[in-house]
């Protein structure tokens, strides 16, 4: 992948905002700081590095997409409600893969987990 410093600026603001964006977010936010980026710009390159493995890409129940920096193993929990994204420590399950493995035989090389449910606002709120 070349080097862009639009790009290169897609991918800080992301890193900045842990709120795991959608693309219209990420451009609000780097906006700011270079005001001729266009959208489409953005989701070109949101889409590229999440092609290249430099972001993941997470698809969400209402149909949109959100983008995530953070690399580590992690799930996530997306709210039914509000259809905000969290990050969840891996740790809640550490050895999950290796129960795959070890009841199927199946090698898991990599996951995307999302747990699906009601956040703790709008838990309060009902």
């Amino acid at each position: 992948m070349k080097y862009s410093r639009q790009r290169e600026h897609i991918l800080n603001t992301l890193k900045e905002n842990a709120i795991h964006p959608t693309a219209d977010e990420v451009y609000a936010l780097a906006r700011r700081d270079m005001p001729m980026l266009s959208l489409a710009t953005v989701y070109r390159n949101l889409n590229l590095l999440a092609e290249n493995g430099v972001i993941r890409r997470i698809d969400c129940l209402d149909g949109s997409v959100r983008f995530d920096h953070n690399l580590c193993n992690h799930y996530h929990f997306i709210c039914t409600k509000c259809n905000k994204v969290y990050d969840v420590c891996q740790d809640i399950a550490p050895d999950l893969a290796n129960k795959v493995f070890s009841q199927t035989g199946l090698l898991v090389e990599s996951a995307d987990i999302s747990l699906k449910g009601i956040c703790p606002d709008c838990h309060q709120n009902n």
